[in-house]
């Protein structure tokens, strides 16, 4: 029930980003839906058509190639995305100045998807292509998607004008990074290790001061064949500075090692408190 709530809302606010920010002002977004404004405006037929009928051999491939489940989801978001297209098509655009439009529809745009993505869906039939050609190749989803997006983007400067290409490349940039924090939250996660021969004192100062719970692993050097004691735990962002001034406290010779986490669940990721 809450995924279906997320893709309704999420494919509802592409919906309105499309027909309220960037149609309006002929500034499209990447992927299948930018193919589809292009046609929908050669073609004056309405954009919630095409946005169902050339996203429909995407999901075939999605059904057969990455899933049942991903397909429904896909499925429900494409045609909702359609209907609400179709819906608000005749509603008057919010604003007419191409930089506002480019800056809310893009931030809209990347939110709407984020949602969809974040609950086992997509919008965009690209993205599907994408996961095939990259297992298939030693180009990442990322690469595929890029290269497929700036012929699309490009293409806009052809039927819409230059100005409005620059401008569909920097709403297409903006919905790119609001997707990443709709999928990762501004607490983005952060794995933690740490090698150190105090490895007691700091994993006490990380659980005392820092409030996280921290494990011990087990260790070898690859170079000197030592035992060593692995620290790891997982902050927040926002806890990574304080983490590192922790460290450079107790240790300065320390080895720290951070990376960036999509996910967590279950364990004792919750925050402790502290004094």
């Amino acid at each position: 029930m809450q995924r279906a709530i997320l893709i309704t809302l999420g494919a509802a606010l592409v919906s309105v980003a499309l027909e309220i920010f960037l149609v309006p002002n002929k500034i499209i977004d990447g992927g299948i839906v930018g193919v589809s404004i292009i046609v929908s405006h050669l073609s004056g037929l309405p954009l919630g058509i095409f946005l169902f009928l050339l996203n429909l051999p995407f999901l075939f491939l999605g059904y057969k190639q990455i899933g049942k489940t991903f397909a429904i989801s896909t499925l429900f978001a494409v045609a909702l995305m359609s209907i609400g297209s179709t819906l608000l098509h005749p509603v008057p655009p919010l604003t007419i100045e191409p930089l506002l439009a480019t800056v809310f529809g893009g931030i809209t745009l990347g939110i709407g998807v984020g949602l969809v993505i974040r609950s086992g869906g997509s919008l965009d039939g690209t993205e599907i292509v994408a996961i095939l050609v990259n297992k298939k190749s030693a180009f990442s989803v990322g690469e595929v998607v890029m290269v497929i997006n700036i012929f699309i983007l490009g293409s806009a400067g052809f039927v819409f004008g230059w100005d409005q290409a620059m401008y569909s490349l920097i709403a297409y940039y903006i919905a790119f990074k609001l997707i990443d924090i709709t999928l990762e939250g501004f607490d983005e996660s952060k794995a933690v290790w740490i090698i150190s021969e105090k490895n007691r004192e700091i994993g006490d100062a990380i659980i005392h001061r820092l409030g996280r719970g921290v494990t011990f692993l087990n260790g070898e050097g690859g170079f000197s064949g030592d035992s060593k004691r692995v620290i790891f735990c997982v902050i927040t962002r926002l806890e990574e500075a304080k983490m590192k001034a922790i460290v450079e406290d107790l240790d300065p010779a320390a080895f720290l090692a951070v990376g960036n986490i999509h996910d967590v669940k279950g364990g004792r990721f919750k925050k402790r408190d502290i004094h």
